[in-house]
């Protein structure tokens, strides 16, 4: 079973950013978009199509609702996977107003035939409808209102070239540092009314595997703690307290990425292990390690992917406290 942190739950809106000034980091991007946004305002047209990459809780939706924000207009939202026919997702584009953000969540699991009807629309603001049955049934072009598309993937590899191509702009979010996350914090715990210290602050951050998502949830579980075993306020001895009982280590690794680890180097050897057989194993969906625990692995220098499958490096087995081995004939 996944530790919280890994949970599905959704964002809290009141945590959000509400436009480009209240985001903090993905400085690149957000100075990017901001100069999109505003040559397209100054045009009167819609923005172009923008696709937001990245692993969960970087911020791709909250992105989505800035930019409809900046751009003065609505934002529908939907999601890849619940979105089963070309139908549904035709009812949702003609409906949309002039200008409008449509986001669709985790777009790289939209099906082929809903995947049809968005090539038209991306392109050309038109949509093919079919009237009648058998012999007599004929295609209609209906047009549509001009409209940005905000898809977000954290697996942009999946994404069908066609697809891809129908993007104008593309980020890639990229794990937070530690100061931005920290700011963060600060902001989150102000508008939840909670008192957090600087040094505690710094401590969730610093343990936050750099994500807001994770950050924002972690501090409502420590706010939990410093009601119920403190005094209200969140410091430094009630951060360590907490995220040791919530098995959140030093570098922010949970319980599950240290079975990742642990499993590879003492299961199997130190890898290479194919992703199946590692999530069979432990008993999570490949997805989960995949989508949600690798990429931060990685980024910490602990999980390397080669073409044989997934190897722990000796960093990473240092940091469960298990000897280093030869990793000759691993790659």
């Amino acid at each position: 079973m996944s530790h919280p942190v890994h949970s599905s739950e959704p964002d809290d809106p009141a945590l959000r950013p509400r436009n480009m000034s209240e985001f903090v980091g993905q400085r690149r991007t957000v100075d990017n978009l901001q100069v999109y946004i505003q040559a397209a305002a100054a045009r009167g047209e819609a923005l172009d199509h923008v696709l937001l990459a990245g692993p969960p809780g970087l911020g791709k939706t909250s992105l989505a609702y800035v930019i409809a924000e900046e751009m003065g207009v609505g934002l529908r939202t939907a999601s890849g996977p619940t979105i089963d026919r070309g139908g549904d997702l035709a009812a949702i584009l003609n409906n949309l107003e002039d200008g409008e953000v449509l986001f669709i969540d985790e777009i790289h699991r939209l099906n082929r035939a809903v995947e049809e009807v968005l090539y038209p629309a991306l392109e050309d603001f038109e949509i093919d409808v079919v009237i009648g049955q058998g012999p007599g049934a004929q295609s209609i072009k209906l047009p549509l209102r001009r409209f940005t598309l905000v898809g977000a993937t954290t697996r942009s590899g999946l994404l069908t070239a066609p697809l891809r191509a129908r993007f104008g702009i593309h980020f890639t979010l990229e794990f937070y540092e530690v100061g931005e996350l920290e700011t963060i914090v600060r902001r989150s715990a102000e508008r939840l009314g909670v008192v957090i210290t600087g040094q505690g602050a710094r401590e969730l951050a610093r343990r936050a595997r750099g994500t807001p998502r994770i950050a924002n949830r972690l501090l409502r579980r420590l706010r939990d703690f410093a009601e119920v075993v403190g005094d209200g306020t969140i410091d430094t001895e009630i951060t360590r307290m907490a995220l040791d009982r919530l098995e959140v280590d030093e570098v922010g690794l949970d319980k599950l990425d240290r079975r990742i680890l642990s499993t590879i180097s003492v299961k199997f050897s130190g890898g290479p292990v194919g992703l199946d057989t590692l999530a069979a194993a432990l008993g999570e969906s490949r997805d989960t390690i995949e989508e949600t625990c690798e990429p931060y692995l990685i980024q910490q220098g602990f999980l390397t992917r080669t073409p044989r499958g997934r190897v722990v490096t000796p960093r990473g087995r240092r940091h469960l406290g298990l000897p280093d081995v030869p990793q000759e004939g691993l790659f």
